[in-house]
C-alpha cells in the first residue's frame, strides 16, 4: 500500500481491528519512508454477475426486477413477505454462488420458477405461463399435472 503522504511504496501494519459487525477491518499503518501514520479499511466487495438476455444484450443484475417477477406471480396469493424475501435472497445467493462474471437470464428464470414452485403452485403456473410462453390450454394442463404432487412451504395467512 502506498503512503498517501509521500507516495512511498512500503508501509507497515501497526494495528488491526475488526469492526463491531465483523464486515470490515480497520488497519493502522505507518509509512517506512516518512514515518507518518494513516488508516485503511478493508471491505468485502460482492459484485453480482452481468445478466445476458436472450437477445445477447448484457445488463446489470437488478434485485428490483427479481422482486417484480415474484410480486407479479404472487399477486393476491397468501404467501408471507418473509417467505418472499427469503426466496429472493436464495435466488441471489445461487446466482452469486455460480461464480460467473455473466449469467444467462434463462438460468435466473429457472431459479425463480423453482423458488415459486416451493412457495405457491398458482404463482408458479402464472410465472411459467409467461416465461415458457404457453400457447394453448394443453400447455397449462401439462404444467398443472407436473406440479400437482409437489409439496408447498407453509404459508402465513396473516400477511
Amino acid at each position: 500500500m502506498k503512503c498517501p503522504f509521500c507516495k512511498g511504496p512500503d508501509t507497515q501494519v501497526v494495528d488491526t481491528r475488526e469492526n463491531e459487525s465483523g464486515e470490515s477491518i480497520r488497519r493502522r499503518r505507518r509509512c517506512l519512508s516518512c514515518n507518518k501514520r494513516f488508516t485503511t479499511y478493508e471491505n468485502v466487495e460482492m459484485r453480482m454477475p452481468q445478466i445476458v438476455k436472450q437477445n445477447g444484450i448484457r445488463s446489470e443484475f437488478s434485485q428490483e426486477k427479481l422482486r417484480t417477477s415474484f410480486s407479479r406471480a404472487l399477486h393476491k396469493r397468501p404467501v408471507s413477505t418473509e417467505l418472499v424475501d427469503a426466496a429472493i435472497d436464495e435466488v441471489k445467493q445461487k446466482i452469486f454462488a455460480l461464480g460467473e462474471r455473466e449469467v444467462n437470464s434463462r438460468q435466473i428464470g429457472e431459479m425463480v420458477m423453482k423458488a415459486l414452485l416451493k412457495l405457491d403452485k398458482v404463482a408458479y403456473i402464472r410465472f411459467a405461463s409467461v416465461y415458457k410462453s404457453f400457447g394453448d390450454l394443453g400447455d397449462f394442463t401439462e404444467a398443472v399435472e407436473a406440479v400437482r404432487k409437489v409439496p408447498v412451504r407453509r404459508k402465513n395467512p396473516n400477511h
